[in-house]
């Protein structure tokens, strides 16, 4: 049986790489925060986050499933290999939209489109809506209140040793929400037909971070510096309204993109800055590989089922 917890060591790992960079993409693109020692002390914090706070979250996305461990193990493969693919072409994606899709995949398969109670999947249809407007709403009031304190500071110096030490104590904050949150995405789906949530919080935990640490540096460049150039205390900011984000959707216990809540934030500070996106295309890009996530999880993990029937 454990070895259907492999495709949630896939996801796990593709969720890690993919999302790194929504908790420090900003600040190591502008050089702030050097990769590695960002990625191995951030990896803590997503483990930690995930057996503090991520039970709720695990629960929520047990409750959509067919109740299938063959199921559940097929989603979250279709979810991983649509992360992977989206990775490998350096677009920041929403886990939760794959392993969405995915779930949605084998319930069509098992029960038919009409038979599918949708009702509960509707609030976390709702929330893709609400996570990038809501990151980029923070966004701007946050670099418009503390830009203002920040100014008031006169020492260079000291100015400087404020963005360093913020820009590390935010980036933990934004990994312990990131494994708070997104823990379920991994291992929620075998919660209740192969893990417990103590252990389902664990093992999701270990393996977000082991792709933090191993395949990383690509989305990085991507959300860094590819869509508003930022300075190091834009990109403190930026990370801060993302991780209060995700956090507060960790409280209500529904799993959501951590990506669309680092895109929105850094699309609010740079209107809150007068800043031009850097390259539109790329955002139109990333919009578009959001609507495809859920679409192309959910028809693999449909095939998937077949193939297996």
């Amino acid at each position: 049986m454990w070895w259907y917890l492999l495709p949630s060591v896939f996801l796990g790992w593709s969720l890690g790489a993919n999302d790194a960079a929504n908790v420090f993409g900003p600040t190591i693109a502008s050089g702030l925060i050097p990769h590695k020692p960002a990625m191995i002390f951030g990896s803590l914090f997503v483990v930690l986050g995930a057996v503090v706070g991520g039970s709720k979250c695990l629960m929520n996305v047990s409750s959509i499933t067919t109740g299938l461990v063959l199921d559940s193990a097929l989603a979250v493969l279709s979810a991983a290999s649509t992360v992977t693919i989206m990775t490998v072409l350096k677009f920041p994606v929403s886990t939760s939209q794959a392993v969405f899709g995915g779930i949605v995949g084998t319930n069509i398969f098992r029960f038919g489109f009409e038979n599918v109670n949708w009702a509960p999947m509707l609030k976390f249809v709702v929330v893709w809506v609400l996570t990038p407007t809501g990151a980029a709403v923070i966004s701007f009031l946050l670099y418009k209140i503390l830009a203002i304190l920040f100014r008031r500071i006169r020492s260079v110096q000291l100015q400087d040793r404020f963005i360093t030490v913020g820009s590390w104590l935010v980036g933990f904050y934004g990994c312990y929400a990131l494994g708070a949150n997104n823990v379920a995405n991994v291992t929620g789906a075998l919660v209740g037909n192969l893990l417990s949530v103590t252990e389902a919080a664990l093992i999701g935990g270990l393996c977000i971070g082991l792709g933090m640490i191993s395949f990383s540096k690509g989305v990085i460049a991507t959300v860094g510096k590819g869509i508003i150039a930022l300075d190091h205390f834009s990109g403190m900011i930026a990370v801060l309204a993302h991780s209060i984000t995700v956090w507060v959707y960790s409280l209500v216990g529904i799993p959501v993109s951590s990506s669309q809540a680092i895109v929105g934030a850094v699309i609010g500070l740079g209107y809150a800055r007068g800043a031009k996106l850097s390259n539109p295309r790329i955002v139109l890009n990333i919009v578009l590989a959001w609507v495809a996530t859920p679409l192309v999880a959910g028809l693999i993990s449909y095939i998937l089922c077949l193939g297996v029937k």
